[in-house]
């Protein structure tokens, strides 16, 4: 992870964090998620036969849908506003 991947991470937790110090709330790890995934998207589009990270990627993908999943359980208004926020679904 470069230092400009790891500035944007820290920008992604505090513009979603839901309190001071939030580092492990649905709405934090789903934009984490998010901000590797567009960075690996951008990496593959370069390295296309880069199939180990690949499965990283599926993996991370897969372990948002699961959180997504989750919070839309929770609470529909708190699931449409990060899939707004964060640009998901186009």
């Amino acid at each position: 992870m470069s230092m400009k991947q790891a500035e944007r991470i820290a920008e992604a937790i505090k513009n979603n964090a839901t309190k001071p110090n939030d580092t492990g709330s649905p709405e934090v790890q789903i934009a984490i998620l998010t901000e590797r995934i567009n960075y690996l998207t951008e990496h593959f589009k370069i390295h296309k036969k880069d199939n180990h990270s690949r499965r990283g990627l599926l993996k991370m993908v897969s372990a948002r849908r699961s959180l997504l999943d989750y919070v839309r359980g929770k609470d529909e208004k708190r699931y449409q506003g990060i899939i707004e926020k964060l640009g998901i679904r186009r």
